[in-house]
C-alpha cells in the first residue's frame, strides 16, 4: 500500500494506492485507516475501488455496513473511485445513492471527483 498525501489549507486527504486488493474484511479497513493516521494524519481518505474486495459490494454479506461502521467509528470520511456501472443490484444503487447524500461515504467516478468531494466537506 502506497499513500500519496494531499494537503492543503482547508483538507488533509489521503489517496490510497496499491497492486493488490487492500480491504477484505473489517481488520484490513482497520488498519488501512490507521496506517493513513500514522503516516498522514489524514481523516479524509480517497480509494479506488478496486483496492476493495467484491463482496463489500454484495450488501447481503454485511462487510460493507461493518467497514462503513470503522470508518464512522473513527471519523473518517471516504470517498470511493471507480466504474459502477457493471452492478445492476437495486439494493446497492440505493445505498449508492444514500451515501452519495451523506456525509462520510461517497461513490465517484473518478479520483479527481473524490479528491473534490472531500475537499467540499
Amino acid at each position: 500500500m502506497n499513500i500519496e498525501h494531499f494537503k492543503n489549507n482547508n483538507a488533509n486527504i489521503a489517496i490510497v494506492y496499491s497492486d493488490d486488493k487492500i480491504i477484505f474484511d473489517t481488520q484490513s479497513a482497520l488498519d488501512m485507516i490507521m496506517t493513513v493516521k500514522y503516516e498522514t494524519d489524514a481523516t479524509k481518505i480517497v480509494i479506488d475501488k478496486n483496492l476493495i474486495c467484491d463482496e463489500f459490494f454484495v450488501l447481503s454479506t454485511g462487510i460493507a455496513g461493518e467497514i462503513i461502521q470503522k470508518f464512522i467509528n473513527y471519523n473518517f470520511k471516504v470517498a470511493v473511485y471507480g466504474d459502477y456501472s457493471q452492478y445492476t443490484s437495486k439494493p446497492l444503487k440505493d445505498f449508492i445513492y444514500e451515501s452519495n447524500n451523506g456525509n462520510d461515504l461517497f461513490f465517484v467516478a473518478s479520483k479527481e471527483d473524490a479528491i473534490q468531494k472531500l475537499l467540499n466537506i
